[in-house]
């Protein structure tokens, strides 16, 4: 188990609504939650849990993923900067935008991604954990 991940939004809401992980993701966000290791959550996944929020398309909502934050300082948010974006237009093999940033965050971080999208897994660009 690394010291640092990045999550994608999936992963996070997987976690925040209780729902069922495979052992080995539960881990992790059981060591980020006891403080063991870091969590970092890209700034383009609370936008995209804001929008599936605000639409009844999630359960969780932007006030759970700040609260998850606050009492967790191993949990931090990464911002989307210009070398994020850089980043995300080199990974030519991932069409969607929003999982093009989410990838980049974690590939300019040299971070495994914990994600369970297919088309974020079959990149070159970024190492991923499911």
């Amino acid at each position: 188990m690394s010291n640092n991940y990045v999550t994608d939004i999936m992963a996070l809401i997987i976690r925040l609504e209780k729902r069922k992980l495979s052992q080995k993701i539960r881990a992790i966000f059981e060591a980020v939650e006891k403080g063991k290791i870091n969590l970092m959550i890209p700034a383009m996944v609370l936008a995209e849990i804001g929008y599936l929020s605000e639409r009844n398309k999630i359960d969780t909502n932007l006030h759970e993923v700040q609260d998850y934050c606050q009492k967790l300082p191993t949990v931090t948010i990464e911002p989307i900067t210009a070398e994020v974006i850089y980043r995300s237009f080199e990974i030519d093999d991932i069409p969607e935008l929003h999982d093009r940033i989410i990838a980049g965050t974690a590939s300019l971080k040299n971070l495994e991604l914990i994600t369970n999208d297919p088309m974020i897994i079959k990149s070159k660009y970024v190492s991923t954990i499911w």
